[in-house]
């Protein structure tokens, strides 16, 4: 594409150096096009802006130039430019779902399922002129739904489409090959890429780790889902002491508890980053609902400094990290205030009895649409529980701050609808699925002691 703009009629200026552009390609063969097609790779690879990030550390895979030559062929024979953005962009979107699929290459774990991003987005509402941000942006699904929300429910002005495409989403990835496909995803979409509109920021998304420091800037929504798995290679550290660890130990006197728990850092980094009545959708395990010492600390911090007002109880077998189980919490940052902001907490078991499999029953958009109703975006202080003593299968109700503050260490993990799979043998989970369950019981079991080891080596 950038090739095809270098022509008439469009005759602009290459972002691509000279030498290392699409026409060195086409002049070579052989030995010498294999030679010149690593020598853009490495070049490319440390340009600035989004062009340094999709060709960062990236490495030819094709060792024989004849098969090089040919793919290159079958590239220029095509009019890319003449393609709409919507359709390349839901070409690669595509793509990156089969890759997803593909077990062997571990992608899955990136790659949240679109129908709960839409929901998510959905719900939320962002408007024209608010900043978004997703610090483990994977292949960056949430930034693109909330790029289309915009730009088909407002009637958007030059300046506001400007705005839109250059200065409202952001978001970080620690994973360079994961980084590389979301900026390529973004850029075929349309957004971002011109420092001088995005006030000076070469690239929307940053490479690199997002727990390693204090937010320098705040914004208004917040969505994302961190990757799976409990413990982080680092030991976090408030405010209020040091962990004693051998690993790095960061410093975030903004966090409320000392973890090595990666969900509970990522829950009190996104709360950081929001601005102030920013508005936050967060996936996270089971055990961040549930899980002692730290997750207590956290969850009665969350309900008392932030609005904590839904819980969606996600169902199993949506996501391609198998047996999975997880919630989606939205909360609002509040200002500092003596009294907990939290009132109620609505819930929706989206879980209890509800069966979904990624190839012969996968989440779609209308599974979510009674949550999306349930949720009443367009004033969620007017809602109405479907559960009642008459209706006991309603998957939506909720809880006020003073009962939950008296259940045990504080447990979020609510649920009310008779399970028909307990109730049944033949319907229990695999035993993959009880091995990992009991797995992480026990390695919270494990946290906890360390923490009370710790606790008395101070004393």
């Amino acid at each position: 594409m950038a090739d095809e703009q270098t022509k008439p009629p469009f005759n602009k200026s290459s972002k691509i150096p000279e030498g290392f552009d699409w026409q060195s390609l086409l002049e070579k063969d052989g030995d010498a096009l294999e030679v010149q097609y690593r020598h853009i790779l490495e070049t490319l690879g440390k340009e600035k802006g989004m062009l340094g990030v999709i060709f960062r550390k990236s490495q030819s895979k094709i060792q024989d130039p004849a098969k090089l030559k040919r793919l290159i062929e079958l590239i220029n024979a095509e009019t890319w430019i003449g393609m709409d953005i919507d359709i390349k962009g839901e070409i690669y979107e595509g793509l990156l779902q089969k890759n997803a699929e593909d077990t062997k290459s571990g992608a899955g774990q990136y790659f949240t399922p679109r129908a709960l991003i839409k929901a998510m987005v959905e719900v939320i509402r962002p408007e024209s002129g608010m900043t978004i941000y997703d610090p483990a942006c994977g292949t960056g699904g949430f930034l693109l739904a909330a790029y289309e929300y915009l730009s088909k429910n407002y009637n958007l002005d030059k300046e506001q489409k400007k705005f839109l495409k250059y200065n409202t989403l952001f978001g970080k990835e620690l994973v360079d090959n994961v980084a590389r496909l979301c900026v390529m995803n973004l850029y075929l979409h349309g957004i971002g890429g011109d420092a001088r509109l995005s006030g000076g920021q070469e690239s929307p998304i940053e490479v690199g780790d997002s727990l390693v420091s204090e937010p320098k800037v705040n914004y208004d929504i917040i969505l994302t889902n961190p990757p799976f798995g409990k413990k982080s290679s680092i030991t976090i550290v408030n405010g209020e002491g040091k962990a004693e660890k051998e690993s790095l130990v960061y410093e975030r006197p903004d966090f409320w508890a000392t973890t090595s728990n990666k969900q509970l850092n990522f829950l009190q980094h996104v709360k950081s980053l929001a601005k102030i009545n920013g508005k936050v959708g967060i996936v996270v395990p089971d055990n961040v609902l549930f899980e002692g010492g730290a997750g207590e600390v956290v969850r009665r911090k969350l309900l008392a400094e932030c609005d904590l007002h839904t819980i969606l109880r996600l169902p199993t077998g949506i996501f391609y990290a198998q047996g999975v189980k997880a919630n989606v919490l939205f909360f609002d940052r509040k200002p500092a205030s003596e009294k907990s902001w939290t009132k109620e907490v609505w819930f929706y078991d989206l879980r209890t009895n509800m069966n979904f499999t990624l190839k012969t029953n996968p989440l779609r958009y209308e599974d979510l649409q009674e949550f999306i109703q349930c949720y009443h975006p367009e004033n969620r202080f007017n809602r109405k529980p479907t559960w009642s003593e008459k209706n006991p299968e309603g998957r939506w109700r909720s809880f006020t701050y003073d009962e939950i503050m008296q259940r045990d260490k504080v447990n979020l993990d609510i649920f009310w609808i008779k399970d028909k799979s307990l109730e049944d043998s033949e319907n229990l989970p695999d035993p993959d699925v009880l091995a990992r369950d009991i797995a992480e019981n026990l390695e919270s079991a494990l946290e906890e002691f360390e923490s009370i080891y710790r606790d008395l080596i101070r004393e």
